[in-house]
């Protein structure tokens, strides 16, 4: 890799922030460096740096979110700044080069385990209501006060192996009361509008949550997304709507949704939108109080889980009536829903695959939520996103197959392949990083 510097007025070298990366260089062995503190993100690398009587050179590596690495001089004597630039622009450039792979590789490993469990996530929902078909709130609240139960369990062993810590622990809790409400309201203005509007036009109204999280993730995170970004977000929704769209009556039926039942719909996928976003504000934000540490994803989901169970029991009463069960009947449903998700008792007919379908639905949504956070960890919120909704033509295809309990196999909708490969190419355009232009290297002496 090639390297410049340019004479410039060094750095003040007592400058110190958590995000820089430090090395110092050994002034009896002008090639070497020792590694004091990491934390990059990489495309390029572009060197700033001084004469050989500068006190400090500075390394940016490139883009708005990137980092700068500052070389200062032993406490007693001189840094010699042209030779420590010239052998660390290649042994840094390699590292870099390295370590953007690994980062790569792992996004790209989050991002498919997503698709996958994705894929099952939405393929068993469907199953698990095959015996469950009369008490679909029943299994909703269930996977909901399951979920509480199950994180804190696991947050409980990984506190006494000592890999959740008192600091994660002491977090401010007010960005996770946050997180539940989002969670909470989501929760029931989708329930609302979902039974009204008709269930084909709601994987199309929910391409929206990727405008919204360009939007949220713009405006409180101050990112800034390259037109190809953008560009393969638009045609990652298109190709969505065309693949759901090219059913029968799928299109008639976006048409004959209401205009109230549509936006409340795009509302709910706002409220979603921000919880993931807000996700991701969390983790930056423990980083920093961390000190440069990670918050364990099991802390944010216990805790996140543990208030939108909260807030679901306050708008119990408005939920149970929007799944047309008034609330003195509640208990009596609950109890009624229990003994067929158990199959036992004379409620028991017409339960057959319970309860090994719906506890399935249950661990392989849980899983799909965790990977789901751990990809938002790793990438960002529209990242997650998107991994997320390639799930969807993946699960139309999935119904195609001879699936269990389900009867007779859906056939392929006739605009699958176009909008499947519309699809694939929004991936490829968001995914593709233009290449940087080469630094010309300039003479020490030069201004």
């Amino acid at each position: 890799m090639s390297s410049c510097y340019h004479h410039r007025a060094p750095p003040n070298p007592s400058i110190s922030t958590p995000s820089d990366r430090r090395l110092r260089c050994d002034p009896s062995r002008p090639t070497s460096f020792s590694l004091v503190r990491a934390d990059l993100t990489p495309p390029g690398l572009r060197l700033r740096g001084g004469s050989a009587v500068d006190s400090a050179v500075v390394l940016r590596f490139g883009g708005g979110r990137g980092r700068e690495i500052f070389l200062r001089r032993g406490p007693e004597r001189d840094f010699p700044a042209v030779a420590c630039v010239s052998a660390l622009g290649e042994r840094i450039g390699g590292e870099v080069e390295a370590d953007a792979r690994r980062r790569r590789a792992e996004v790209a490993a989050a991002a498919a385990v997503t698709v996958v469990l994705g894929t099952g996530n939405r393929v068993l929902y469907k199953l698990a209501l095959v015996p469950l078909k009369n008490y679909p709130f029943f299994l909703a609240q269930l996977a909901t006060f399951g979920y509480v139960v199950v994180y804190f369990s696991v947050l409980y062993f990984r506190y006494h192996a000592g890999i959740v810590t008192d600091e994660m622990l002491s977090l401010p809790k007010t960005p996770f009361l946050a997180v539940g409400l989002l969670e909470a309201l989501g929760a029931a203005s989708g329930m609302a509008a979902g039974a009204v509007l008709s269930g084909a036009s709601i994987p199309i109204i929910s391409q929206t949550f990727l405008i919204w999280q360009l939007l949220l993730s713009t405006f409180f995170l101050g990112r800034r997304y390259r037109a190809n970004q953008i560009i393969g977000c638009f045609l990652v929704a298109v190709g969505v709507v065309i693949t759901v769209t090219s059913g029968a009556d799928a299109g008639l039926s976006l048409q004959g949704a209401g205009l109230f039942w549509t936006l409340l719909m795009m509302t709910s996928f706002l409220f979603q939108a921000a919880d993931t976003v807000l996700k991701e504000v969390i983790f930056l934000n423990a980083a920093k109080q961390l000190k440069g540490g990670s918050v364990d994803l099991f802390v944010v989901n216990s805790f996140g889980s543990a208030f939108q169970a909260l807030f679901i029991c306050i708008l119990l009463p408005v939920l149970s009536k929007l799944w047309g069960v008034p609330f003195g009947q509640l208990p009596t449903y609950i109890k009624d829903g229990a003994a067929c998700f158990l199959n036992i008792g004379s409620l028991s007919r017409g339960c057959e695959g319970a309860p090994l379908l719906p506890l399935l639905f249950v661990l392989v949504n849980m899983a799909f939520n965790i990977s789901l956070l751990h990809l938002l960890k790793i990438s960002s919120a529209v990242v997650s996103s998107l991994a997320s909704t390639f799930s969807v033509p993946l699960s139309i295809y999935a119904f195609t197959l001879p699936l269990p309990y389900v009867g007779v196999a859906s056939s392929l909708p006739t605009g699958f392949v176009m909008g499947a490969a519309v699809l694939v190419a929004g991936l490829l355009f968001y995914s593709w990083t233009p290449s940087s232009r080469p630094c010309t290297q300039q003479s020490p002496s030069s201004g």
